[in-house]
């Protein structure tokens, strides 16, 4: 058994032997094999990496010489550009250096024609001044020879008609005088044409200067209102026990009552027209109610005070409305309010100046002026009456200051200032408001005149006229804005009808003050008359 065993166990220790031996063999096969593999492996990689290194080196020769030609390509546009931006400066450097030449050659060609103008200029002042010279040395001859000849029919006309000196110079100056008289005619109308002929040119000159020549100016107003009553027994009661009613009237009102023999009417006097219009209108009230005592007065001057009040802004603010004056300040528009109880020459004032304004922007849009400052300023001008009872100065310088206080446009100050001309006009607008107001003053019907004035303004009109020589009669027509003159015609030919219609026009002009235009119609007629029998 145990042989068996040992037996058994050296058998198998024999197999593990062998097996083990075949085992190592093949594991040696499979190492051999295996490291044959990874050297092949090896050698494949490293040829790999060697054909991959010299495609890297390959790709990098590529590289670096596509690099290489880039680079030399953007140097050669780079260096092209610079070529062009160069060749752009050098060609805009012709262009200027061109103009500027071009620009010399214009200089030097107007110099040349400056030359040449001064030049002829030159050439024309000497000849005129030679011509000059020439008219002078004749006119001193021409002079010197009238004088010899006045002299010598001086002498021979004292020594023929015994006449003085003095005598015989009259006559020479007489004579002198109508033999004139044919040339200055035709001076006058060789101005009168020249003055047509450039009327085109001149016209916005010559009409503001027209136009200002119209202005007039007016002084009185309405001082008293009259009030009905319904019959002379309310006198009494508007007077009161001992006068206590009319005391109180008269002191709350600050306006006179004026009772007299008057039928059944009384009559308000005062210099201020919102006060007299307060004081009408409460006596009025006073008289239609019949309850006249001072609680009574007192009570309805001052409702009066306060309606009126009212009454001022709203028709202010409808005053400046109309006119488009809608930015006017409150204030001012209550001061123009005040203008409709205030008249001159009967015409009523804030009427006046609506009109003013609208005839202001009229002009101002046919000369091409701001037609809204110009009824603006037209509108403004009499602001100043609103306040000339109790403010002292002319209604021109109130004016003034209220639109200076209230920061007007300086050209609506200078229009208020200048309209009647106590200041020099600084622009177009002024001479139109200051013409506008002319105008709206003296239309027909505007204003009233008393009668002892119109006469007197017929009745100088003829005694300027009549005064001239030759004149054999005058009429003054159409309300005195013409006057016609009959000529003797034996006395005076056609050329000197012309002189005498400019002598009595600058007469009329010097001697008299007038609202708008004279027309001096001079008319000389010449009849023949026979009789067949």
């Amino acid at each position: 058994m145990i042989g068996a065993l040992i037996a058994g166990i050296i058998i198998a220790l024999l197999i593990g032997l062998g097996i083990g031996f075949v085992f190592r063999n093949a594991q040696l096969k499979s190492a051999q094999a295996d490291s044959q593999s990874l050297i092949e492996h090896a050698e494949n990689k490293a040829n790999e990496l060697t054909r991959q290194a010299k495609a890297e080196a390959e790709n990098l020769k590529k590289e670096a010489e596509n690099l290489r030609k880039e680079k030399i390509l953007e140097l050669k546009e780079e260096g092209q550009k610079r070529r062009e931006s160069i060749e752009n400066e050098f060609a805009e450097t012709r262009i200027e250096l061109k103009e500027t030449e071009k620009r010399l050659k214009q200089r030097e060609e107007i110099l040349d024609r400056k030359d040449d103008t001064l030049t002829r200029k030159e050439q024309s002042l000497d000849s005129k001044e030679e011509n000059l010279s020439n008219k002078t040395n004749t006119l001193s001859k021409r002079e010197e020879a009238l004088s010899q000849i006045e002299a010598e029919k001086a002498a021979e006309l004292a020594r023929i008609a015994s006449l003085s000196h003095d005598e015989a110079k009259e006559i020479v100056l007489t004579q002198t005088k109508e033999s004139l008289s044919k040339e200055m005619a035709q001076l006058i109308r060789t101005s009168e044409d020249k003055a047509m002929a450039e009327a085109d040119k001149k016209a916005k000159n010559i009409i503001t200067l027209a136009m200002q020549r119209v202005s007039g100016d007016f002084v009185s107003e309405q001082t008293v209102s009259v009030v009905t009553l319904p019959d002379d027994s309310m006198k009494g009661r508007i007077i009161g026990r001992e006068g206590r009613n009319i005391r109180t009237f008269e002191a709350l009102t600050g306006i006179d009552v004026i009772i007299d023999d008057t039928p059944e009417a009384v009559i308000l006097s005062g210099f201020d027209p919102i006060r007299r219009e307060i004081a009408r209108l409460t006596l009025e009230q006073l008289v239609q109610d019949g309850r006249i005592h001072p609680a009574r007065i007192e009570e309805l001057v001052e409702k009066n005070r306060k309606d009126l009040d009212r009454k001022i802004r709203e028709y202010g603010e409808q005053a400046a409305f109309e006119v488009g004056a809608h930015t006017l300040h409150p204030d001012l528009m209550k001061i123009m309010g005040r203008l409709h109880f205030r008249t001159s020459y009967g015409q009523n004032v804030l009427n006046h100046s609506i009109e003013v304004a609208n005839l202001a922007g009229n002009l101002a849009g046919e000369m091409g002026e701001n037609v809204t400052l110009a009824k603006r300023a037209g509108f403004l001008h009499d602001i100043g009456k609103a306040l000339d009872h109790e403010i002292e100065g002319s209604h021109v310088e109130i004016g003034t200051e209220l639109a200076k206080k209230y920061k007007e446009n300086p050209v609506v100050i200078n229009a208020i200032a200048s309209h009647h001309g106590d200041t020099e006009p600084t622009n177009n607008i002024s001479v139109l408001v200051a013409a506008a107001d002319a105008l709206s003053a003296a239309r027909p019907g505007a204003r009233r005149e008393s009668i002892e004035n119109y006469i007197k303004r017929l009745q100088n009109l003829e005694e300027i006229s009549n005064g001239f020589d030759g004149v054999d009669t005058s009429f003054a027509l159409q309300a005195g804005r013409e006057i016609r003159v009959m000529v003797n015609p034996a006395k005076l030919s056609d050329d000197k009808m012309t002189v005498l219609a400019h002598d009595i026009k600058e007469k009329i002009e010097n001697d008299m003050d007038y609202p708008g235009n004279i027309k001096v119609t001079v008319i000389r007629e010449t009849r023949a008359i026979d009789y067949a029998k």
